[in-house]
């Protein structure tokens, strides 16, 4: 079995933390510009309010990225 990128949603909080810690920001930006709102919130419910407001804006502000590159 292959663990997915939709599989972050099934791992608990303190397995969200510690990833987050572990993944350099530009690529969880990259990460999220396209995953499901279900993951979105995930991983922005384990960040703190000022890192996940920032993240939010990072995310809005971001232009369009070649779907090669996300994945």
């Amino acid at each position: 079995l292959m663990f997915v990128f939709d599989d972050i949603v099934k791992i608990d909080d303190r397995g969200i933390q510690t990833l987050l810690k572990e993944v350099a920001n530009d690529k969880l930006l990259l990460a999220l510009k396209t995953a499901s709102e279900d993951i979105r919130s995930k991983i922005l419910k384990n960040l703190s309010a000022r890192a996940a407001e920032m993240l939010r804006e990072d995310l809005s502000s971001m232009g369009p990225s070649r779907l090669s590159d996300v994945e």
